[in-house]
C-alpha cells in the first residue's frame, strides 16, 4: 500500500541551504526511497521571485516522490499541517553587529514561526533548528510552541558530528562510514567540543577506539578540535560562502536518524533539550549524544567523562546559559 505524503516544511528555502536541501528531500534523502513528500517552502517578500523559481526546478526535475510543492512567503500558509519542519530562514550576524542586535532579530522571527506552528502544523510535528545561533533560536521556538513537546524540537550539531567524522577518516586515511560514535557536545559555536573519548572504527583486526588507532592526543586535543570548531570559517574563506552542500546534507542525516532509527550499537549528535543528564543544566538545548528508535531520540547515558572533557562541555553550557539570557532579555 502507497504510504500517505508527509509534509515538509523548509524556511529560508530560496537561499544557499534551502536550495540544496530540497532537492535532496525531494529525492527521498531525507525520508527514504519510498516515502512521498509535499514540500512547503517559506521564504521572505523580497526572495519571493527566487522561490517560485525553486519551484519551478522542483516540478522540472520530475521527482517521482515529490506529490506536492507549496511556495509561498506567508508563514501561516507555509506551516499549516506540516509534520517535519526544517528551520533555515533567520537573519544572519553582518559586520559591525553586536550580537544582541542578531538575536534581537532572529528572536522576532522564530517567535512568528513558533505561533504559526503551533497553531497550523501537524499534531507531534518535528522541528529542526539549523538557522544560527542555532541552540538558543531552537530554544526560543520552543517557548512560543508550547504544546510542541519539548522533544519534538532540535537544533542541528549534526553537520559537526560528520565534520569530526571527516577528519578522523582523513587522519586514519580510512571509509568514513568505518568511523562512529564521535560525540558533539554543547553549542554549534565555536565553543563545541568534539569529543572522540568513546569513538571506535572498524578495521580488519577487529574495533578499535580512535585514540588507541591515532596515538597522538597532542593532535586529538588541540588541532583536532580546533579544526571541527572553525570549519565553517573555514568553508566561507575558501568558497566565499558558507557550508550549504555540508549543511543540507547534515539535515537529512539528522531528520533520517531521528524518524527511521540509528543503526545499533551507533549514536549520533543532536541538540535537544536537556534534561539534566551529564550535569548539564536542565531547560538548555544542548548537543548530547543519542540514539534513535521509532521516531523518539534518547540520550546516552553512563558515559566516563574525564576532566579535560568535563571543562570543556562546561565551558559550552556556560556560553548557552548566556545565549539563553540575552535571547530572553530581547523579549521585553
Amino acid at each position: 500500500m502507497a504510504k500517505d505524503a508527509v509534509r515538509v516544511l523548509v524556511t529560508g528555502a530560496a537561499g544557499q541551504i534551502g536550495y540544496a536541501l530540497v532537492p535532496m528531500i525531494a529525492r527521498g534523502v531525507m525520508l527514504g526511497p519510498d516515502q512521498p513528500v509535499i514540500l512547503h517552502m517559506l521564504d521572505i517578500p523580497p526572495a519571493a521571485e527566487a522561490l517560485s523559481g525553486v519551484k519551478m526546478e522542483l516540478i522540472d526535475a520530475a521527482f517521482p516522490l515529490l506529490k506536492g510543492v507549496v511556495a509561498t512567503t506567508n508563514v501561516v500558509e507555509a506551516c499549516t499541517g506540516v509534520n517535519i519542519a526544517v528551520m533555515v530562514g533567520g537573519f544572519p550576524r553582518k559586520e559591525g553587529m553586536e550580537r544582541k542586535d542578531v538575536m534581537s532579530k532572529n528572536v522576532s522571527i522564530y517567535k512568528e514561526q513558533a505561533s504559526a506552528l503551533e497553531k497550523h502544523a501537524a499534531a507531534n510535528c518535528k522541528v529542526l533548528v539549523v538557522a544560527n545561533p542555532a541552540n538558543t533560536n531552537a530554544l526560543i521556538l520552543k517557548e512560543f510552541a508550547p504544546s510542541i513537546p519539548a522533544k519534538n524540537v532540535t537544533c542541528l550539531t549534526r553537520l559537526d558530528h560528520n565534520r569530526a567524522l571527516g577528519q578522523i577518516s582523513e587522519r586514519l586515511n580510512m571509509q568514513v562510514s568505518d568511523v562512529k560514535n564521535v560525540i558533539i557536545w554543547g553549542n554549534h559555536s565555536s565553543t563545541q567540543y568534539p569529543d572522540v573519548n568513546h569513538a571506535t572504527v572498524t578495521t580488519q583486526a577487529g574495533e578499535k577506539s580512535v585514540r588507541e588507532l591515532i596515538a597522538n592526543d597532542t593532535w586529538l586535543n588541540g588541532e583536532f578540535i580546533t579544526i571541527v570548531q572553525q570549519r565553517g570559517a573555514a568553508i566561507i574563506k575558501a568558497r566565499k560562502l558558507s557550508s550549504a552542500l555540508s549543511a543540507a546534507s547534515a539535515a537529512c542525516d539528522h531528520i533520517c536518524d531521528w524518524v527511521l532509527g540509528t543503526p545499533k550499537g551507533t549514536w549520533v549528535s543532536m541538540g535537544v533539550y536537556s534534561d539534566g543528564s551529564y550535569g548539564i543544566p536542565a531547560g538548555l538545548i544542548y548537543s548530547f549524544p543519542v540514539t534513535c528508535e521509532k521516531g523518539e531520540w534518547s540520550i546516552v547515558q553512563g558515559l566516563k567523562i574525564d576532566e579535560f572533557s568535563r571543562a570543556k562541555m562546561d565551558a559550552t553550557a556556560n556560553e548557552l546559559i548566556e545565549e539563553k539570557s540575552l535571547a530572553y532579555s530581547c523579549l521585553s
